[in-house]
């Protein structure tokens, strides 16, 4: 019903800055609150960021200051912005978006990831 498709990722250099995408299609009524999480190799997944329907954002405290979460409605996507890259920022991360196909429905749904590799 819903799929999400991210893209973005890559490698970049410590200090270097990355745009991930994440775009939403299917049958879709509204989007409600979408986020980012990320998973290192032998860590487990954590959130990142978070946004809320009508805007309001949440930041894990290791990227505070570092890295802007945003949504374009209209296009069904959102977007993670991340500046002064860290080698620690290296993960794969996931796309989460919470879509309602209609007004009796909501759904949990998860893209397949993007890796970050940020290098020393």
């Amino acid at each position: 019903q819903v799929q999400l498709v991210e893209s973005g990722g890559g490698l970049v250099q410590a200090g270097g800055s990355l745009r991930l995408s994440c775009v939403a299609s299917g049958n879709i009524f509204r989007l409600n609150n979408m986020g980012w999480y990320r998973q290192a190799p032998g860590k487990e997944r954590e959130l990142v960021a978070r946004i809320t329907r009508l805007g309001t954002t949440t930041y894990a405290d290791s990227v505070k200051g570092r890295f802007t979460i945003s949504r374009d409605n209209a296009k069904l996507t959102v977007y993670l912005q991340m500046n002064s890259l860290k080698p620690e920022d290296t993960a794969v991360y996931f796309c989460n978006v919470e879509a309602m196909p209609s007004t009796f429905r909501t759904l949990e749904v998860w893209g397949r990831g993007t890796l970050v590799t940020v290098s020393s």
